[in-house]
């Protein structure tokens, strides 16, 4: 049985989804509060006798039904908008890596190297270790180092797919002879899984993503094996 902290996302990885989560946070409360004033005028309107019932105008009223909500777009666009520049911001990214969606799994590219490519298969559920999650673990995880600009190329070979981690605040779609990129930093160490995010074919659902993070020395080690 999954432990209870397993059933959901994973916690924030990177400093843009801990933005994502203060703008939604930021956002429901906004949500919270007009939800709460249109109850109580609901509430008033059944349950008080109006002496005004028929009134024509009322130009107070019609000033702030027109302020407020101008007012509330603007709480909700400003910080929506500069996380939106954040997240297309690369500069000088440290490591680039090309991720390309294929029927049904994807291969990477790290085109910083010479010879340092693989392809990520799921792991089928019978040949899962203790521990390891199902539908999630692949045989080969995209490994880069912790708090370094990370740039991703992505692309697909076949159909449309989307290359998504939720811990990591990341999701681009992967489009046949179109390269579209994504950077994140990765704030600790890891293992953060996600899965393609476009309804791709029959085993859309067996083709997830798993980065793994790490320090530097590890990274180096481990590139160095590998190539």
């Amino acid at each position: 049985m999954a432990h209870p902290s397993q059933l959901g996302f994973q916690d924030a990885a990177s400093p843009v989804m801990e933005e994502l989560l203060r703008f939604h946070d930021h956002a429901l409360m906004i949500v919270f509060l007009i939800s709460t004033l249109v109850l109580y005028i609901i509430v008033a309107m059944v349950s008080t006798k109006l002496t005004n019932k028929y009134i024509l105008d009322s130009q107070e009223i019609e000033i702030i039904w027109t302020i407020m909500p101008a007012v509330i777009l603007v709480l909700i666009a400003l910080p929506s908008l500069r996380i939106l520049y954040l997240m297309d911001e690369i500069n000088d990214p440290h490591l680039t890596i090309k991720a390309v969606g294929h029927q049904w799994f994807w291969s990477y590219e790290y085109t910083d190297y010479d010879n340092l490519e693989f392809d990520s298969f799921m792991v089928p559920t019978n040949q899962l270790a203790p521990g390891e999650f199902r539908l999630l673990e692949t045989d080969s995880r995209m490994v880069v180092p912790m708090e370094a600009p990370i740039r991703v190329l992505i692309t697909s070979e076949d159909v449309l797919h989307s290359w998504a981690v939720p811990a990591l605040g990341v999701k681009t779609d992967a489009v046949p002879g179109r390269l579209n990129q994504t950077t994140f930093i990765a704030s600790r160490p890891g293992v953060f899984y996600g899965q393609c995010s476009e309804i791709c074919g029959a085993n859309h659902s067996f083709m997830p993503i798993v980065v793994e993070t790490v320090p530097l020395p590890y990274f180096e080690s481990w590139s160095a094996l590998m190539s």
